[in-house]
Formats: C-alpha cells, sequence, structure tokens
C-alpha cells in the first residue's frame, strides 16, 4: 500500500467539524509521516476521539479535507476502513471465546484468504506473546494480555496505519511497556501508528507529537522540541521538606506564574529562573523549609501542555469577556 504522496500516510487540510452549534475539532491541518508513531494529546473533551473517528471513515468531517493511506476521507471513507487498523481504549473482543478463536473471527471479518490466515493467526499469537494462551477463554485474560489480543486483531489484515485510541487506558505500568515494545516493533516494519494518549511518559515514546485543545491543534514537534522551543517560561524545581506548605507562598512570589507539586517537591514555573531562585531560597529559610536543591531545569512534557494549555485560556478570557 503507498500513499498518495508517497511520504505521508495522513494528511489533513482545515479538518473542522461541529455537532449544532458545538465546534468539536477546528481546522486542523498536520501531516503524519509513513511509518512514523504520532501522539495526539489532550483532556478529556478536547476533541481527540473526533478527529481520529473522521479519519477512521465513521464520521464525515463538516468541512475541510484530508487522506488517510492515500484515500480520501470524505468521498472513499470504505476504502479507508479496509486499509487501517483500529483499537479503542474500551475492549472490544469477545471474552466467552478463546484468544484463537477471537482471531479466526476477526480474519474472517477481514476477509483474509483461508491459505494465508493460519500464517497470520501463528504471527499475531507470537507477535503478542500469547502463545502459552492460545486457547484460554479471553475473558480469564489480564488487561495487559486482552490488550495484546486487541492490538493483534486490529493489525491481522496488515494495515498500513494503525490507530490506537487511548489504548493503554486502565493497564499497569509494566503492561503498559511492553505494549509500546509492540508499538515499537511495528513501526519498525514500516506501520504508521497513531495514537492518543494522556500518559506523559508515552508521549516521550512517539516521534512527533501534536496537543489538541478545544478543538484546536497548538502544539507540533518531537518531543525534544515541545520542551525546548515551545515553552516561554522557565521551569525551577524545588526539592524540598513540607512542599505542599510553601505551595502559595512561593506562587505569590513576582515573577511566579504556578507552582504545582511533582514528586516530593514542586515545579515552579517562571518567567525568569535566575530572579526566581534566590527568592524561593529566602522564603524556604524564613519558613525554616530544609531544601535539597532549588535550580532550574529542562521542562517535562506535562510542564509544557499545562503552560500551552493555561496560555490559551489566557488568551480566551479577553475575547469571552469582550462577547458579553
Amino acid at each position: 500500500m503507498t500513499t498518495a504522496d508517497g511520504g505521508s500516510a495522513v494528511t489533513l487540510r482545515d479538518l473542522s467539524k461541529r455537532f449544532g452549534d458545538f465546534i468539536a475539532v477546528n481546522r486542523i491541518t498536520l501531516d503524519v509521516r509513513r511509518g512514523e508513531i504520532f501522539g495526539f494529546l489532550g483532556p478529556n473533551g478536547a476533541g481527540k476521539s473526533t478527529t481520529i473517528r473522521m479519519l477512521c471513515g465513521i464520521l464525515q468531517p463538516t468541512a475541510g479535507s484530508g487522506t488517510v493511506a492515500g484515500f480520501d476521507i470524505v468521498r472513499e471513507p470504505e476504502e479507508i476502513k479496509k486499509n487501517i487498523g483500529y483499537m479503542s481504549q474500551k475492549f472490544s473482543l469477545y471474552e466467552d471465546l478463546t484468544v484463537e478463536e477471537n482471531i479466526d473471527f476477526y480474519a474472517g471479518i477481514y476477509k483474509i484468504p483461508a491459505g494465508k490466515r493460519r500464517e497470520r493467526k501463528e504471527w499475531v499469537i507470537d507477535m503478542a506473546g500469547l502463545t502459552e494462551h492460545r486457547a484460554s477463554r479471553t475473558a480469564i485474560l489480564s488487561g495487559g494480555w486482552k490488550q495484546r489480543l486487541s492490538l493483534g486483531c486490529a493489525i491481522l489484515h496488515e494495515p498500513p496505519i494503525v490507530f490506537l485510541d487511548e489504548p493503554t487506558s486502565g493497564v499497569d505500568p509494566v503492561s503498559r511497556r511492553g505494549f509500546w515494545d509492540l508499538i515499537y516493533h511495528l513501526a519498525g516494519e514500516g506501520v504508521t501508528v497513531f495514537v492518543t494518549t494522556h500518559y506523559m511518559d508515552e508521549a516521550e515514546y512517539c516521534d512527533r507529537l501534536a496537543l489538541i485543545y478545544r478543538g484546536e491543534l497548538i502544539a507540533l514537534g518531537t518531543p525534544e522540541e515541545l520542551k525546548t522551543d515551545r515553552m516561554a517560561e522557565e521551569i525551577v524545581e524545588v526539592a524540598c521538606d513540607r512542599p505542599q506548605e510553601v505551595m502559595g507562598e512561593i506562587e505569590a512570589i513576582p515573577g511566579v506564574k504556578h507552582a504545582a507539586l511533582f514528586g516530593r517537591g514542586l515545579h515552579v514555573v517562571t518567567e525568569d529562573a535566575a530572579a526566581a531562585i534566590p527568592a524561593i531560597e529566602g522564603l524556604l529559610a524564613t519558613r525554616d523549609v530544609p531544601a535539597d536543591r532549588v535550580e532550574r531545569i529542562v521542562p517535562s512534557l506535562e510542564d509544557v501542555f499545562v503552560s500551552l494549555i493555561e496560555a490559551r485560556d489566557r488568551e480566551e478570557a479577553p475575547q469571552k469577556e469582550f462577547a458579553r
């Protein structure tokens, strides 16, 4: 399967979706390269799932254009469905069937030729590490194994693109790490992986990330680019005792925009770290709060996303006030 331009698996231009007066997705433009692990992030209700449903040929866009696997999302939704894999956060296989029976069932749905079904089934079982569970009823599998089986069934027909919508929601960290090993394996074979997640550690695994907020694309780049280029403020890490006791006072320091608990300390968002650090150290000394370190750090993705979202809220606040 080749894409329309030979390089992009997904192309979107001003893609929009309205439900009555509500704008769920607002003029999104982006390109996803073939073989890329592309992360789509945003808070609940931001428009992630609505966008994915348009890309999968399930929802018609209200406006804009795009292609998936070389097929037009408006004119060729049925062709798109044949050429993608899809896995949602809600486990959707049949729990009363065994692992093998689920795979056989989906092989029939995807109309995989009879001569190739056994080969594909064995590939999925091996890829997902389900050899010892192949005869087990799906209902008795742990969340991590169900997740692997769901992914295996989604790619049984060898699609060039797979969409994973919050695939690791509610799964333990060890199983999540193992699932991402499978994603790397797929990408290494040239499959494009388009994944939505709200886990910041998972976002680090992606080649590039897009942040969607209130239906709009507000940031796009590699994890490193977003952390180094997209954040105007500076982050000061404060490793101290009783951080919750001093958080409010630190936020009151001139130039400090926000402070949040982060692990056993604080991440402080400030306009100027060099000016904020002595002020924070002075405050901690006055309050007799021992501190291991107070230093500027490279922001985490969580810092970046919170900062970008808060900046967008500040931009919109005057407009809302004016509209009253």
